[in-house]
C-alpha cells in the first residue's frame, strides 16, 4: 500500500479497490460514516490510481420541454404541479444539430439529447420517433462528440433502433434508492427504471445513470442507490444536487434548500467513487446553488471526474469558462480525447452572461427553457 490516510476502514477500502475487488453495502455504509477530509483522500487517491486526472464535459439539450404526465416530485416539467416554465414539442432536428455544435465548442465530449416524458414512443408518436433520429444523425454525422440520449421507457426495439443509430451513452437516472423512491415518484415504479436500463445494456449502449441527493433521502439510501448502479453496471454515474423548484412537491416540502450539507454531498461522491471505482462519477445539477463558488472544486478532489456543463433543463448552469477553472483548481485538466476544442477561448468567456453575448453563445443557452418561474 502506497498511501495511506491513517484511517483502518478508509485504508482497507482503498487497498481492496486498487486490488480488484468490488465493495459492498456493508462497506459502503461503513465508509459513510468516516470523516470527510479522510474519506475524500482516499477516494481521490482511487481516482488517481485509476483515471488519468482528466474531467470528463458532458451538455444537454431539452428537445422536448414540459407536459409531463409523471409526477416526479423535483421535476418542474411535470403537468402536475404549476411552475411557470416554458414548454414546447419536440425541437426542429437543426435546432438540436446547432445546440451540439455549441456544445463541442465549448468542450463537452459527449452531447445529450433529452426530452421530458415518460418514453418517446415509437407507435404511439411516429412522426416525433422519426424527428428523434434525425436529430441523432445530424449531430452523429456532423460533430465529433459522443450522441448520448434520455429519452424515457423504451421498448426492446426501440433500443435496438438506439443502439444501432449509435447512441453511446443512454440515460435514465435511478434518482434513489429502491426504498425512498415511492416516496419521489408514484405514477412509475423503480424496476420499470432498472428495465429500461437492462434493455439499454442488452443492446449494447452504456448506462448513465444517478441519482438527486438532497430529497429528504438518508445516508443509507445514497448508499443503496449506488448499490443498484453496481448490479446495474454503469459507466457514468451522474450526481445531481436537489435545487428545489417552486410550486413542486419537493419546492414546497423543502423551500429554496436541499436537505444535504456539503460534507454530506462530498462524502457521498467518495463513497461512489469508492463504491463505482471505473466509472465517471460526474458532477451535475445543483451544485451552484448548493455549494459555494470556493467549494466548487472539493467534488473533484473526492473522487468525481466527470461534469455537466453548461445549463440545465429548466435552470440556468454557469458557464463553460467556469467550469474549467473549477477542474483546474483541483488540480485536473478536461477531458479532450473526443474534443480537442480552444481551451483558452472557453475560458476567456468565463463569467459571460449567454443572454447578453453579442456574438457567442455557450451550450448552455441553447434549447433549454430557462424560463422565470413565477412567484
Amino acid at each position: 500500500m502506497v498511501y495511506e490516510t491513517g484511517n483502518r476502514t478508509i485504508d482497507d477500502a482503498v487497498e481492496r479497490v486498487l486490488a480488484g475487488e468490488r465493495l459492498d453495502r456493508r462497506d459502503g455504509l461503513a465508509l459513510m460514516a468516516q470523516p470527510v477530509e479522510e474519506l475524500a483522500a482516499g477516494a481521490d487517491y482511487v481516482r488517481s490510481q485509476l483515471g488519468d486526472d482528466t474531467v470528463d464535459a458532458c451538455s444537454i439539450v431539452n428537445a422536448k420541454a414540459g407536459n409531463c404526465a409523471e409526477d416526479c416530485g423535483f421535476c418542474a416539467q411535470s403537468v402536475h404541479f404549476d411552475t411557470g416554465i416554458e414548454t414546447y414539442g419536440f425541437l426542429d432536428p437543426e435546432e438540436i444539430l446547432e445546440a451540439a455544435k455549441r456544445a463541442e465548442r465549448d468542450g463537452a465530449q459527449r452531447f445529450g439529447i433529452v426530452v421530458a416524458e415518460k418514453g418517446v414512443s415509437k407507435k404511439q408518436r411516429p412522426e416525433e420517433w422519426q424527428e428523434v433520429l434525425r436529430a441523432i444523425r445530424l449531430v452523429r454525422d456532423e460533430t465529433d462528440v459522443e450522441v448520448d440520449a434520455s429519452l424515457g421507457i423504451l421498448t426492446r426495439e426501440e433500443a435496438e433502433i438506439l443502439a444501432d443509430e449509435g447512441i453511446n451513452h443512454y440515460n435514465h437516472n435511478i434518482e434513489t434508492s429502491p426504498n425512498f423512491f415511492p416516496e419521489i415518484v408514484d405514477t412509475h415504479s423503480f424496476e420499470d427504471r432498472v428495465e429500461t436500463l437492462e434493455l439499454a445494456k442488452d443492446v449494447g449502449m452504456d448506462l448513465c445513470a444517478g441519482v438527486i441527493l438532497g430529497m429528504g433521502e438518508s445516508p443509507t439510501d445514497r448508499v443503496d442507490a449506488a448499490i443498484a448502479l453496481q448490479d446495474i453496471g454503469v459507466s457514468s454515474l451522474p450526481v445531481n444536487i436537489l435545487n428545489p423548484v417552486a410550486g413542486t412537491a419537493l419546492g414546497d416540502e423543502l423551500g429554496d434548500s436541499a436537505d444535504i450539507t456539503t460534507p454530506e454531498i462530498i462524502k457521498t461522491i467518495a463513497v461512489y467513487r469508492l463504491l463505482h471505482p471505473e466509472a465517471r462519477v460526474r458532477l451535475t445539477g445543483g451544485r451552484e446553488v448548493n455549494l459555494d463558488t470556493d467549494e466548487q472544486h472539493l467534488p473533484f478532489e473526492a473522487g468525481a471526474d466527470g461534469i455537466l456543463t453548461g445549463d440545465y433543463l429548466t435552470t440556468g448552469g454557469q458557464s463553460p469558462g467556469d467550469d474549467i477553472e473549477v477542474m483546474e483548481e483541483a488540480g485536473m485538466e478536461p477531458n479532450m480525447e473526443a474534443n480537442e476544442f480552444d481551451k483558452a477561448a472557453v475560458k476567456a468567456r468565463t463569467g459571460e452572461d449567454p443572454a447578453e453575448a453579442d456574438d457567442v453563445e455557450t451550450a448552455a443557452g441553447t434549447a433549454t427553457s430557462n424560463a422565470e418561474l413565477d412567484d
